[in-house]
């Protein structure tokens, strides 16, 4: 009876902390709500990660709110992805997909170039450079979560990587879209800009929303994209373990990326979505209804993203990973940008 007592006291417990957690986002989400209505120029979801960091700054959230702010960041994130899907031609996605690819391709190669020639200049750890140029090529830290059980870092490091990531996401949140109206970017040509050359997913959508709404459907369907590359990225860095030897010379033992459990299945269930929508299967007066759930939970996720930002473990991370974070960075907006002139998408 104890022990069932302690249990149930301990779900309740858990319940407790994931509805306190969500109730702050809702309330910060509102707070941004508002602030976007009297100006649209910043946005709502913009002044969601903004005002869910100045919260966690000032008045520094318990840990019992933890649970709710995880899971809305994450999941509520996921749903209004695959919400926003309902309001997307299929055929549409398809295209935008298949356009991206070379620019999508060619920040792949500068970030992970860029990574290794800073983080040697840097004199930065090995295992911390890895998780930097992961972070910045292909989704932030849901490809650091990725990619840590195969090249194994310590703990710190890989704290140091999510935080750097997280960083220049809400500097690219603020500075994308005024950087995009000041080079009279087209719709297409931001969302191409942001979905190739800024971190999280999260980061992408409130930037692109910020611009304009087909900017951000855009930069959503090419963020999407990207972060499909997670599964191959991690075969390649598994087999490099392997064949490396770095667990005691034991190659049949290394680690084997669980493809299941690393791929965004969300993703799969956005083109779902897309799909039931391109064939009439969802009646047309749900999708207004269907997209202001999606923005609405989008929003929400956001705030729940900008609280979970620690300023002071970014200040504790150091100079250097900043330094190779700010580079590496750079060198994916500006060659994002180059290769969409060269290939006259901007």
């Amino acid at each position: 009876m104890a022990t069932f007592a302690g249990t149930a006291g301990g779900l309740g417990g858990r319940h407790l902390g994931i509805f306190a957690g969500i109730g702050l986002a809702a309330l910060v989400a509102l707070a941004a709500w508002g602030i976007g209505a009297l100006a649209p120029l910043l946005g709502a979801a913009v002044a969601a990660i903004v005002l869910g960091v100045l919260v966690r700054a000032v008045l520094a959230p318990g840990p019992r709110f933890d649970p709710g702010i995880r899971f809305t960041g994450k999941k509520v994130l996921q749903w209004s992805i695959v919400g926003l899907g309902f309001g997307l031609d299929f055929g549409e996605v398809a295209r935008t997909g298949l356009d991206s690819l070379t620019v999508m391709l060619g920040t792949l190669a500068v970030a992970f170039l860029s990574a290794w020639a800073l983080g040697r200049l840097l004199r930065v750890p090995g295992k911390l450079t890895v998780l930097v140029g992961v972070g910045t090529a292909i989704c932030g830290g849901s490809a650091i979560a990725a990619v840590a059980p195969i090249i194994r870092p310590q703990d710190h490091e890989t704290a140091f990587a999510i935080s750097t990531i997280f960083l220049f996401n809400l500097v690219a949140v603020l500075l994308f879209p005024a950087l995009g109206h000041l080079m009279q970017l087209s719709d297409a040509g931001f969302g191409l800009w942001a979905g190739t050359a800024i971190n999280d997913t999260s980061s992408v959508v409130a930037a692109g929303y910020a611009y304009s709404a087909a900017a951000g459907d855009y930069a959503t369907i090419v963020k999407l994209t990207r972060a499909t590359m997670i599964v191959p990225i991690c075969v390649v860095l598994a087999a490099l373990v392997a064949w490396r030897g770095e667990r005691g010379g034991d190659t049949a033992g290394a680690p084997r990326p669980r493809l299941g459990k690393v791929f965004p299945w969300f993703i799969l269930w956005f083109l779902v979505a897309s799909a039931l929508r391109t064939v009439g299967l969802v009646p047309a007066a749900w999708l207004p209804w269907l997209h202001v759930a999606a923005v609405a939970m989008m929003v929400l996720a956001l705030a729940a993203i900008g609280l979970s930002a620690d300023l002071r473990r970014m200040r504790a991370a150091g100079a250097r990973p900043i330094l190779l974070g700010l580079g590496v960075w750079a060198a994916v907006a500006l060659g994002s940008l180059a290769l969409q002139l060269a290939g006259g998408q901007a």
